[in-house]
């Protein structure tokens, strides 16, 4: 039984030559040209011969543990991605997997750190806080998308989501930067229309560009509860619900445990009844 001789996938390359035996006489000679140019920089100091590919392929593993897609490490190598999957599984029908490499790619994608590159999918925090914060400025999310470059029904998706693409971030962390200092409606937004969007960012009690001006270097933080829109009173009926159902006080004492006068308890609980407790006056 003969072994079936594999034809070579093209013959531009010096893959035909030196993985499927190929001879044909343009391909010779693509072989004995590169063997001159190898020669020639042998003798003046020149030559860079490939290296072994494998410790390249397992830092791009490593990298995908860390979170980071094939393509953003391309990116962030400045290497086309097609060459990060010739090294990780090669060619389907084409070519087997990259088993060597140049120095100089070997060195680009040596030198991304896990540690250092924004992983593939980050938390969606800091860019549902600005983009709700340009709600409150008078920004439409349809416009928001429009003027960030994204697709204009994105904003509205990220309000919903927990994580997103780390370049989705970045690119709603520098269109905040670039809209929270503009005027909507000198940017082409109805006038009802930004009167709409202060409201709807009002009714969900979004803290505004203003909020965040004093607090940017927690904006991205998930464990920093904003108190925009948090009045003392509110804290006073929340406070006093708590000690009047789990200590038994009524509201005289409880509001003598909490340093204000009784009328001011009384007050409070009106302004928000869901918090009174049905306990003696």
């Amino acid at each position: 039984m003969s072994t079936p001789v594999r034809e070579a996938p093209h013959h531009n390359t010096l893959t035909c030559y030196t993985n499927y035996g190929c001879r044909l006489p343009d391909c010779v000679e693509r072989k004995n040209a590169w063997a001159r140019s190898r020669d020639e920089g042998l003798r003046e100091g020149t030559w860079q011969p490939l290296e072994d590919a494998a410790p390249v392929r397992a830092h791009v593993a490593r990298l995908v543990a860390a979170g980071l897609t094939r393509q953003r490490v391309a990116d962030l190598a400045g290497v086309p991605h097609q060459s990060i999957a010739d090294l990780v599984c090669g060619r389907r029908n084409t070519r087997g997997m990259r088993h060597r490499t140049t120095s100089e790619f070997a060195a680009k994608i040596l030198a991304v750190d896990p540690a250092l590159a924004s992983p593939a999918r980050v938390d969606a925090t800091g860019s549902k806080r600005r983009i709700q914060a340009l709600v409150a400025a008078g920004w439409p999310l349809l416009h928001i998308g429009r003027q960030m470059g994204l697709n204009p029904q994105r904003p509205e998706q990220i309000l919903r989501q927990d994580r997103v693409y780390a370049t989705t971030r970045d690119i709603v962390t520098q269109g905040y930067n670039r809209l929270h200092r503009l005027q909507p409606v000198r940017r082409g937004v109805p006038k009802d229309k930004a009167r709409l969007s202060r409201a709807q960012a009002e009714a969900q009690r979004w803290p505004t560009v203003a909020y965040w001006a004093d607090r940017m270097d927690v904006i991205d933080d998930p464990h920093f509860e904003p108190m925009y829109g948090v009045t003392r009173r509110l804290i006073v009926a929340q406070d006093a619900n708590e000690v009047m159902r789990f200590g038994g006080l009524d509201r005289q004492a409880a509001a003598d445990r909490l340093g204000v006068h009784k009328s001011y308890l009384d007050h409070a609980l009106r302004e928000y009844p869901q918090y009174a407790v049905d306990v003696a006056a």
